[in-house]
């Protein structure tokens, strides 16, 4: 489709401002808002969820979270990653959808009405209570993790739906069919679908926690069973109608040559048959724009896990119980969910056209440099600021650390789902087909698991050498910085690279369309 009509035409007032789209557009575009909106529904729900299971257990912490990133997630993401490679090989990216979307929502059934009911006599107690004999007080997130397997499966499996099926399946669909004209305007509403549904899943998993033990229910036998059973539900229901909208999607939408060129299916059947997983790793290691792409992925998740590690470490000595622990975190699910919608609405989509690509993905790390120094700086002095915390602001030390944890989560969180994922997203776009394909799934496939990885990997060290998260909080800190200044720098040099190649495809549209019109005048003489 070419990037002219449409694309020319400019809006203004309050419609330049929040929502740039001509009517003909919204056969693609509310759709694609709709699909986003309830895989980002079970993210929210399942987000909240996984950590309120493993962390809140009996015997488990906070500290369990970086031995199952290192252990079972990554393994994880490269298996699923290379699964996904495989089925693009084979089926078409309508067939790998619904196979991958449908494994997922088959295991948390399983899990639900099979798995939790049984656990106690699943998890591994006997060989769980051998092993915290022999091993260092520093490994007990370990032994916590081989102890509640089930537990650790569902963590994996609820965390693997952010890369999985939110990036490889959801944004490698929207890369494909939206045009570089359409990004800088779709991208940031694409936010509204997602950043809603944290609005969403927030208060209803809030509602549900706040409910009393029902005994007429069939299922459950304490009221938080009860709760993650419904959600649950809610959860498959969502990921049903995802499927459905993915089939319309392609049956009604991508049959119209206006939103999707036939000539590129082609295009991109050829550049899938190639893929395996060795290659698209070769490609990402020969190309300096998406080694620069890996590297802000890998930074953002390397920092947001060292920090969230300690922030939960927090709200755990603070909300023990699971109920209280899991309507708390979704107080926190629902106002991410308001900022991010708002700052799609106004913000991430009039950044990136009137600042450029560059101002806007340097926003993220600048939000995590800023508010990282308050948490960091409230939890390395909170003993010295005992009596103005209990004197003057009437609240213990703990409360006022969560907070300033909680604000840094709100605003690093609203900010990755609106500004970090569309440039992310839209640094995609410039790069022909197979180079999309290939770096796509090794970037959002392994490369953010990678990361998460990374910032597992550093507190499994620091734990075993100081045993507590309290401890290595500082060495934690270091880390963070670090990590930020190599971001920083990464997103420059990436952003000199976009602006050049966006520039080159502007020129070659330009000089394409006076070519076509030169053929047509010489026609008409």
């Amino acid at each position: 489709m070419s990037e002219t009509g449409s694309s020319q035409v400019s809006f203004q007032g309050l419609r330049a401002l929040i929502w740039p789209v001509h009517r003909h557009e919204l056969k693609k575009l509310l759709p694609m808002l709709a699909i986003f909106f309830f895989i980002s529904f079970d993210y929210n729900v399942l987000r909240t969820m996984k950590d309120t299971i493993i962390v809140t257990a009996k015997e488990s912490g906070a500290e369990v979270i970086p031995f199952i990133k290192v252990w079972v997630m990554f393994p994880g993401a490269l298996l699923m990653t290379y699964l996904f490679t495989r089925l693009s090989n084979r089926f078409s990216h309508e067939t790998v959808i619904y196979t991958i979307l449908g494994l997922f929502l088959s295991f948390f059934f399983v899990f639900t009405f099979f798995l939790y009911p049984l656990r106690e006599s699943l998890h591994a107690h006997a060989l769980a209570n051998k092993l915290q004999g022999v091993l260092p007080s520093g490994l007990w997130g370990f032994v916590a993790m081989i102890r509640y397997w089930t537990f650790t499966a569902f963590y994996v499996m609820a965390e693997l739906w952010s890369n999985i099926i939110i990036f490889l399946l959801f944004w490698g669909f929207a890369n494909q069919i939206t045009r570089l004209h359409e990004a800088k305007r779709f991208y940031g509403l694409f936010g509204i679908g997602a950043n809603f549904s944290g609005v969403a899943a927030g208060s209803v998993s809030m509602y549900f926690c706040r409910l009393d033990y029902n005994p007429n229910l069939p299922f459950g036998s304490t009221a938080w069973e009860q709760s993650m059973t419904i959600l649950i539900m809610l959860v498959l229901f969502a990921g049903a109608i995802a499927i459905a909208l993915f089939r319309w999607m392609n049956v009604s939408v991508l049959t119209d040559p206006r939103y999707y060129d036939p000539a590129e299916i082609k295009t991109d059947a050829k550049a899938k048959g190639k893929m395996s997983m060795r290659e698209n790793f070769n490609y990402l290691f020969k190309s300096e724009y998406l080694i620069y792409l890996a590297i802000i992925v890998l930074s953002y998740n390397f920092v947001i896990n060292l920090v969230e590690v300690v922030w939960k470490h927090q709200v755990k000595t603070l909300y023990p119980d699971p109920q209280e622990y899991s309507l708390y975190i979704n107080q926190i699910t629902t106002i991410i969910g308001f900022i991010a919608t708002f700052t799609a609405l106004f913000v991430s989509g009039n950044s990136i056209r009137k600042c450029g690509w560059t101002f806007t993905a340097l926003l993220t790390p600048t939000i995590l440099l800023v508010t990282s120094l308050g948490f960091f700086g409230f939890f390395f002095f909170k003993d010295y600021l005992f009596d103005f915390t209990t004197v003057v602001l009437g609240t213990t030390p703990l409360v006022v650390t969560v907070f300033f944890g909680s604000a840094q989560n709100i605003m690093s969180r609203a900010a990755k789902y609106t500004v970090f994922d569309a440039t992310q997203q839209m640094a995609f776009i410039p790069l022909s087909v197979e180079c999309r394909l290939k770096g796509k799934a090794a970037i959002d496939g392994v490369c953010s698991r990678l990361g998460k990885t990374g910032g597992s990997i550093v507190h499994q060290s620091l734990l075993l050498s100081f045993t507590s998260i309290s401890a290595s909080a500082p060495y934690v800190a270091g880390f963070l910085f670090a990590a930020i200044i190599v971001w920083t720098l990464s997103t420059f040099m990436l952003g000199k690279k976009f602006n050049a190649l966006t520039e080159e495809k502007k020129d070659s549209s330009l000089q394409e369309l006076s070519s076509n019109h030169l053929v047509l005048n010489e026609q008409k003489t």
